[in-house]
């Protein structure tokens, strides 16, 4: 751009370039925020037209597959007399108590 053609060779001696008296077009106050500041916000369509791909979820994430131990209790309770005649349960006062379970459950 050519010297000759700027605002500021044209506005030369005004003081304030046609920003007003008290401090306007000073500071960061008509930038909206330093940096990213605001894609959510008020630079919202800003976001839309030029970055849509900002926010969200991107790619593929597997899903984490945990193995889960299932105890059917009216399974138990059909299954009690034959797991006392195999031993694999005993009856104590609170109850029964499993043996081949990795905690003991009480019925």
């Amino acid at each position: 751009m050519p010297h000759r053609k700027r605002k500021v060779r044209k506005k030369r001696g005004s003081r304030t370039h046609g920003y007003g008296r008290v401090g306007q077009h000073r500071g960061g106050g008509q930038r909206g925020g330093h940096g990213k500041v605001g894609f959510h916000k008020h630079k919202w369509t800003y976001t839309v037209k030029y970055d849509p791909d900002r926010f969200g979820k991107h790619g593929f994430r597997p899903p984490i597959r945990r193995e889960v131990s299932v105890i059917n209790v009216g399974e138990l309770d059909e299954q009690i007399d034959s797991l006392l005649g195999n031993k694999q349960a005993e009856k104590t006062k609170e109850g029964y108590s499993f043996s081949y379970c990795t905690s003991r459950l009480l019925f």
